[in-house]
Formats: structure tokens, C-alpha cells, sequence
């Protein structure tokens, strides 16, 4: 692959995590199918990846006043707790199994969406 189309993928990545849109979900793809990375490191890629994108988007999304602080408070210590779990459960779990789960992952989310699309959510965000 040359250099331009690696550039577009990292692009387009880009600009779907930065709109919480999935981004990392591409960008594994693309790694594991099209560059023929494992699933580990094209985790770890992804994760790498995502560090600068996050904070760009947290801070655009902190000025305009779309962050939900108190919600943030209740997730935060679960969603590390979870991260830490699920980085040294992958380590364990063959790499094969960690593409099937992954897989599975996107499938159930992915049916989700099609089949509550146009659901009420939660509302909008909170300003504060």
C-alpha cells in the first residue's frame, strides 16, 4: 500500500473517532484485514492512535460544553477498572479467539444499531 493510501485511512480514522463515530473500529479493520497486522498489535496501534484524537475531541467537546461531567464521575473508575481487565484478559486469550470476540463485538452492536435505529436515546448532553 503506498504512502497516500495509508495516509487517507489514517484520515478518515481520524475524523470518525474525533466524532465518536468509530474510528478505532476502522482502523483495527483496516489493519488486520488490508495490512495483514494480528489483532494485538493492530489493538495497540489503534490505541496509540486514538490517545491524540481524544484529547483534541475531549477538549473541542469540553469548550462547547458537551461533556456531561457528573456521568463522567459515575463511568470513570469502572471504565479504567474494565480497560485494565480487558488489556491483560487479551494478552491470555489466543490471538484467534480475540478476532471471534472482537467480531462478535462488532456484530452485536452493529445489529443493535440497525434494529433500535430511530429509538429515543437518552437525550442530549448536559451542559456542566
Amino acid at each position: 500500500m503506498n504512502f497516500l493510501g495509508q495516509a487517507l485511512a489514517g484520515f478518515l480514522t481520524g475524523v470518525l473517532a474525533s466524532m465518536g463515530l468509530g474510528g478505532g473500529f476502522v482502523l483495527v479493520v483496516w489493519l488486520t484485514l488490508v495490512m495483514g497486522v494480528d489483532q494485538r498489535t493492530a489493538q495497540g496501534i489503534n490505541v496509540l492512535f486514538f490517545l491524540p484524537i481524544a484529547f483534541t475531541a475531549l477538549v473541542m467537546h469540553l469548550k462547547n460544553g458537551l461533556i456531561n461531567k457528573e456521568l463522567v464521575k459515575e463511568l470513570l473508575f469502572g471504565g479504567v477498572v474494565g480497560a485494565a481487565v480487558g488489556t491483560f484478559g487479551a494478552q491470555i486469550v489466543a490471538n484467534a479467539l480475540l478476532r471471534k470476540l472482537f467480531a462478535g463485538f462488532l456484530l452485536a452492536f452493529g445489529l443493535r444499531e440497525i434494529f433500535t435505529a430511530g429509538e429515543k436515546t437518552r437525550g442530549t448532553p448536559s451542559r456542566g
